[in-house]
């Protein structure tokens, strides 16, 4: 039995090994709940005091590979988690590596919906598929997405 035991623990490391790397991986929902969060935040206090927190690198606004976006009505990115070159750059006519343009995805959203597209992960430096959560909040779309997991 004694021989066992170490056998037992290293199959039980690798079963739960799949589930260890997902907990590092940020889900749809995890997602949805923060564009949700960050909608909200900017509704109540405002783009000015919003934009540069949703900007920065750490905070609530930043988790693991989540980060909050925001996009104008002319598609200009006003804020942004993951790059601070990109803020202020138009994105409407930016496509994604398939050809898709999803900043006009975004801004067909009248309320919140999702949007598909494929963006570079901050974490792996990949290009991957992810599925983004907008919020639309007056002039703005919030949006905050997970990738493909």
């Amino acid at each position: 039995m004694q021989r066992l035991l170490p056998l037992l623990s290293l199959g039980a490391a690798l079963l739960l090994a799949p589930a260890a790397w997902a907990a590092g991986q940020a889900t749809p929902d995890e997602a949805k709940a923060m564009a949700i969060k960050a909608a909200a935040y900017l509704k109540s206090v405002g783009p000015d005091k919003a934009f540069p927190e949703f900007d920065a690198k750490t905070g609530p606004w930043h988790d693991r590979d989540l980060y909050v976006s925001v996009t104008d009505s002319k598609g200009v990115l006003v804020a942004y988690g993951d790059s601070a070159g990109l803020i202020g750059k138009s994105m409407l006519d930016l496509k994604d590596v398939d050809g898709k343009p999803f900043t006009r995805d975004k801004l067909a959203i009248t309320d919140a919906g999702w949007i598909d597209y494929k963006w570079r992960n901050p974490v792996t430096h990949a290009v991957e598929p992810k599925t983004q959560y907008v919020v639309h909040v007056d002039d703005y779309w919030v949006g905050v997405g997970a990738y493909a997991q």
